[in-house]
């Protein structure tokens, strides 16, 4: 198992530097967005649930669970949040694409 978990635990860190990467190269702001949310969560049960097989304490298994549970009931709906106050404010794709980070841009 513990294997297993250095694995996944791998796996997770990997994906979780690739989603970083794309924050940096995607185009626009949904895309970079797309990238941070849908591949983090993924890559964050991986991290998750690869850190609870090296463990192999039962009590990491429930504390896994309910980050688990809260990482998909939050990361989603921030996302879709995030996306519709976009959509709501009409941005053209160019809009977003030159959208900056006004911490960036001081």
């Amino acid at each position: 198992m513990t294997m297993l978990g250095f694995v996944l635990a791998s796996a997770g860190v990997l994906l979780l530097a690739i989603a970083a990467l794309g924050l940096f190269l995607l185009p626009d702001a949904l895309s970079r967005q797309h990238a941070a949310t849908k591949s983090g969560t993924l890559a964050l049960g991986l991290l998750l649930i690869g850190a609870a097989l090296v463990a192999g304490d039962p009590g990491w298994w429930i504390r896994v669970a309910l980050i688990l549970v809260f990482l998909l009931l939050t990361l989603p709906v921030a996302s879709h949040l995030l996306a519709r106050a976009a959509a709501r404010h009409a941005y053209t794709r160019e809009q977003l694409r030159e959208a900056r980070d006004p911490e960036i841009d001081r």
